[in-house]
Order: structure tokens, then C-alpha cells, then sequence
């Protein structure tokens, strides 16, 4: 088991943000979390990656138990948050982004070979590497928060709202990375308020309303479920 959560409750002052959410994912799965505004989604995002304390439950990440640690804690153990918005930095060029999320390996061969293996990847990020990041399109600026990711060597990546003011062309692109992410051993768990795009990537959902989980299942049977068909695919 990479990532289990255990009766997770958050609150934010007296407001229940978490009610009871529990959560399991498969090393080398896509697992999606698909809700309305305000439904808990990026508060259990927060929770994994320790922004959000927990009021009460467990996290647990590759058999050793999460919550309590430091955010920095969390990264070194190979959790990676991309937030929604991206939270670039627009004033630093596309290659001092890139390193910044390489800032707390101390494998200098290593980043430098992962930083070429970005490249190939994004190549756009090659022909923008010394433009700041404030400049680059929307889509320009998602590749370089997903790339900002993988440079601290993540074995599990949390998208929140990647998807969020892109062009559908894009949207597709997208997909396409956050599969080859997966088939090269990253596992990603992804929220979105893009139903399609998390069905079409994912092996497995959970929807989430006003904080509880109230349905999960393997993606073919989930996308197959009256209550998406009707709340989220216009069925």
C-alpha cells in the first residue's frame, strides 16, 4: 500500500472541512478525487501533504505513518503537492523554477540528469528555460509546475486542479503527461473538477461531498454508477 488515510477529520476554526475520510491508493496508481467547490477535495490534499493538520485519523505513506510530520519531512519522503493556481515563481526564469524544485536533493548528477530528462519531455520548457515563468502561457506555466514536481523525484504526486483555465487542446496534452508520468513510476493522486479528464486518466475514484466520501470504486465501475452519471457526466 503506498497511501492510506484512516477516518481523516479537518477542520478549519469551527468549520468541518474532512468528515471521517478514508482513502487508499496502489504504488504506481492514478487515483482521482472528483467533487463540487467546497466539497473537501484540496483539504485532503493538504492533509497528505501536511498543510492541513488533522483534527483526527491517520495518514499513512509507504508503511510509515504522516501526519504530524513537517511538510519538508513529507517532500524528503517523496510526497510532491502541486497546488491549484501553480504557485510559480513568476519573476524567476523557467530554469531557476526548476531547480527550486530540485532544492532539497543533494544529488547534483542526479538533478542535472533529470533536469535533461525534462527537457525531452517538455520541450517547450528547453526553448522558454530562461524567460520568466510569469511570461509563459497557462499551459506553459502547468507544464512547468508539473516538471517543478517531478524534479524533487516524487514517488507520489498530488494535482490539485491541473486542469483549471486550460484550453481543451491542452487538456489533452495534459492527459497524455499525467499518463506518462504514471507508466514511468510515479503514482499520482489527482483532483479535479474536470470530470472527463480524471475518468479518462485514473484507475481508480472517490467522490467527495461537504467533506465524506460517498462513493468510491475502481474507475470503470465508478464511471459506470448512476450517481456519476448523473451528478458529473450529464447522464
Amino acid at each position: 500500500m503506498l497511501l492510506s488515510a484512516k477516518n481523516t477529520t479537518v477542520h478549519y476554526g469551527k468549520s468541518l472541512a474532512l468528515d471521517n475520510v478514508s482513502l487508499e491508493m496502489d504504488e504506481g496508481s492514478v487515483v482521482t478525487i472528483i467533487g463540487a467547490n467546497g466539497a473537501g477535495k484540496s483539504t485532503f490534499l493538504r492533509a497528505v501533504s501536511g498543510l492541513a493538520p488533522l483534527t483526527s485519523g491517520e495518514i499513512w505513506f509507504l508503511n510509515k505513518r504522516i501526519d504530524g510530520l513537517t511538510t519538508t519531512e513529507i517532500v524528503k519522503l517523496g510526497i510532491v503537492h502541486i497546488p491549484e493556481g501553480r504557485r510559480l515563481f513568476p519573476h524567476l526564469s523557467v530554469l531557476s523554477n526548476l531547480k527550486l524544485g530540485a532544492s532539497l536533493r543533494k544529488d547534483a548528477d542526479g538533478v542535472n540528469k533529470d533536469l535533461e530528462g525534462i527537457y525531452k519531455r517538455f520541450p517547450i520548457l528547453w526553448d522558454r528555460r530562461r524567460q520568466h515563468a510569469g511570461t509563459l502561457s497557462g499551459g506553459e506555466q502547468q507544464m512547468l509546475a508539473v516538471a517543478r514536481g517531478l524534479m524533487a523525484k516524487p514517488k507520489l504526486l498530488l494535482m490539485d486542479e491541473p486542469s483549471l483555465g486550460l484550453s481543451p487542446i491542452v487538456i489533452d496534452e495534459l492527459a497524455r503527461v499525467i499518463k506518462d508520468i504514471n507508466q514511468q513510476g510515479v503514482s499520482v493522486l489527482l483532483v479535479e473538477q474536470n470530470i472527463p479528464l480524471a475518468l479518462r486518466v485514473a484507475d481508480k475514484g472517490y467522490a467527495l461531498q461537504v467533506g465524506r466520501i460517498v462513493l468510491e470504486g475502481d474507475i470503470e465501475e465508478f464511471k459506470s454508477t448512476e450517481t456519476v452519471k448523473r451528478a458529473y457526466l450529464g447522464g
